[in-house]
């Protein structure tokens, strides 16, 4: 590599905050860090003066470091040593250390070898700046590199890959890009790291485009693209939804002599399934069976949980066969996923068989697990199942999170018990669990629909009391409970709360008003209502219509609910099957003047 110009050197230093008047004066000093090599010590296990000849023993080369604490005896040792071993022997610790991702050691080792005088080689002060980047300390990063200079030595590939990937750790994708054209300038070639690092940070920061561009630039280079870096870049198009441009890419790449591997196959797969588009899933499963390219746990999963959603478990369940059959066996992931579309389709029976047949092939369940079945359990008002399997998470060590409760929330409420799930509610506090808005709303809409309006307020001001964040789901909760329970006066007071708030009703909230305005005969009302839903860009839906036209019927306003009807075919909407019925009532009964029979659609 050419020598890094002086111009490069006051670039970087300057975003470290360092005078370029350094190279004329002495090393700066290692920057300040709360862990010192003492600190590190006396949060490890205090070593006796035996049990310390015993470990140096035993450490007999790095390799041989396991942990901190071999590491901070070996190092011990090193230092008491005349004369001092290389430091090349000090580098290699830093490395091992590094990679154990003991990052605030390596920066408190290091201050120690600075006080004890050993000079740092550029090897091991790029392993300082990498440590620094990993704890996203760029500054101080960018510190190690005005060492490297006043040492003389000179940034390489490694040196400069390191401050790309600590820019992009800090989502700084200007700097990262910055650094990265700096190093072309100054004839640093990048190597297949530097790219694959720039892929994958401008892939996680959704920057996709980006790393398409960089990746043809790749092309272009002496340093062409591998697997990883096409599949990183077809990981990002999927998880985009762009399942097409990731074919394209896909193809692009077999084109260029680079073969897909199961990794590849199974992001397409998951992409093409997110999406829906089951059968591109499927042919690529059989495309990559074809290449003989062995699906493995992570492939039929996927396939299993894509035909589970699309209501094919029959084949999902065969899919598991199929992959048993294979040798591969199935782990928590794919009967996870079985066991959820079960539920999904109300077949809680063959849920719990798939549970059961996942202990007896000695598949630990987990968390979801349980979750998956207590829910299903809940659905189906079977209450007293989902609480023996709640009581039995505990003996397998499993601690209940806010899914479980919820779902077990819900389920007494669906069931009438309330005074249960209050209860539950109380439970779940004290075990340390926090409540999310789900768990109130549900709480909130089971008390409602079981007429305890008076507790539901009660549990909405305690929430506000609280100060715990308030929606426009938890007012059209109650604004709905006020509706049917013929209180109109306080829904429509909670409606104008929640907008006094800052809260935007949603066509639900709307609707939900509009019918209760109408089951009290204010027509008016419930006319200003949808008119300033559509104001207030919040357009009516087919539901608001049907629910518009009904009430205007029952109201004897027949001429209105005619127009309203008329209007709600023209946006594309349908009568349901109420609002049909209706209709064909009032013209059978001759109640709908023949003159006017006319506009009514045909659909009706």
């Amino acid at each position: 590599m050419e020598r890094i110009s002086s111009q490069m050197k006051r670039v970087l230093l300057k975003r470290a905050g360092i005078p370029g008047i350094i190279f004329s004066s002495s090393p700066p000093p290692p920057p300040p860090f709360p862990l010192s090599l003492n600190f590190i010590a006396q949060t490890h296990s205090q070593a006796s003066p035996i049990k310390d000849r015993t470990v140096v023993s035993r450490i007999k080369t790095i390799d041989d470091v396991n942990s901190v604490e071999d590491a901070l005896t070996s190092f011990r040792s090193m230092l008491r040593t005349r004369p001092l071993p290389s430091v090349v022997r000090f580098t290699q610790l830093l490395g091992k250390l590094s990679k154990m991702k003991h990052y605030s050691a390596v920066v408190s080792l290091q201050r120690e070898m600075d006080l004890a005088g050993i000079v740092p080689g550029a090897y091991s002060l790029n392993i300082l700046m990498n440590c620094f980047c990993c704890m996203k300390h760029m500054p101080f990063s960018l510190s190690v590199l005005a060492k490297i200079f006043k040492f003389g030595y000179e940034p390489n590939t490694v040196t400069l890959t390191t401050l790309v990937k600590g820019f992009l750790l800090e989502k700084n994708i200007d700097e990262a890009k910055d650094c990265y054209h700096k190093m072309i300038e100054e004839g640093c070639k990048p190597n297949l790291i530097t790219y694959s690092t720039l892929l994958n940070g401008f892939c996680k920061m959704g920057n996709t485009a980006a790393a398409i561009q960089l990746l043809r630039n790749m092309e272009k280079s002496t340093c062409k693209p591998n697997i990883v870096a096409y599949s990183t870049v077809i990981d990002s198009l999927c998880k985009d939804g762009l399942i097409t441009d990731a074919l394209q890419i896909f193809s692009a790449m077999i084109n260029k002599g680079i073969l897909p591997d199961v990794v590849t196959y199974n992001t397409l797969i998951h992409g093409a399934s997110i999406l829906g588009q089951w059968k591109v899933a499927i042919r690529l499963f059989h495309e990559m069976v074809a290449q003989k390219i062995t699906p493995d746990v992570h492939t039929f999963s996927v396939l299993v949980d894509m035909l589970g959603k699309e209501g094919m478990v029959v084949e999902a369940q065969r899919v598991i066969d199929i992959m048993i059959r294979r040798g591969i066996k199935p782990d928590v992931v794919t009967y996870n996923s079985l066991m959820d579309n079960y539920c999904m389709q109300g077949k809680i029976e063959d849920a719990r068989k798939v549970f059961d047949t996942m202990i007896d092939n000695g598949c630990e369940s987990n968390l979801r697990s349980y979750n998956i079945l207590i829910n299903g359990y809940c659905k189906n008002k079977r209450i007293d199942e989902a609480l023996r399997l709640f009581e039995e998470m505990s003996s397998k060590g499993l601690t209940p999170d806010v899914v479980t409760y919820n779902s077990l929330v819900n389920g007494f409420c669906t069931v009438g018990r309330t005074q249960a799930a209050q209860e539950l509610l109380l439970e779940m506090q004290t075990h340390g669990e926090v409540p999310d808005c789900q768990t109130y709303a549900t709480l909130l809409n089971g008390l409602c629909k079981n007429g305890q309006l008076e507790e539901a307020m009660t549990l909405f001001r305690d929430m506000e009391e609280n100060q715990l964040e308030l929606d426009i789901v938890i007012y059209t909760i109650l604004i709905e409970g006020m509706c049917k329970a013929g209180n109109l006066a306080a829904a429509k007071k909670l409606f104008l709360e929640s907008s006094s708030k800052g809260l935007q009703p949603n066509v639900r909230t709307y609707t939900i008003m509009i019918n209760g305005l109408l089951n009290g005969g204010l027509v008016g009302e419930a006319i200003n209502l949808f008119t300033k839903m559509e104001e207030s860009g919040c357009p009516p839906n087919d539901c608001t219509y049907n629910t518009m036209i009904r009430g205007l019927v029952l109201n004897h306003k027949i001429l209105r609910a005619v127009k309203y009807n008329n209007e709600m075919v023209a946006r594309g909407f349908s009568a349901d099957a109420s609002t049909a019925e209706l209709f064909v009532h009032l013209i059978s009964n001759g109640e709908l003047d023949s003159s006017l029979q006319s506009l009514i659609r045909k659909d009706l």
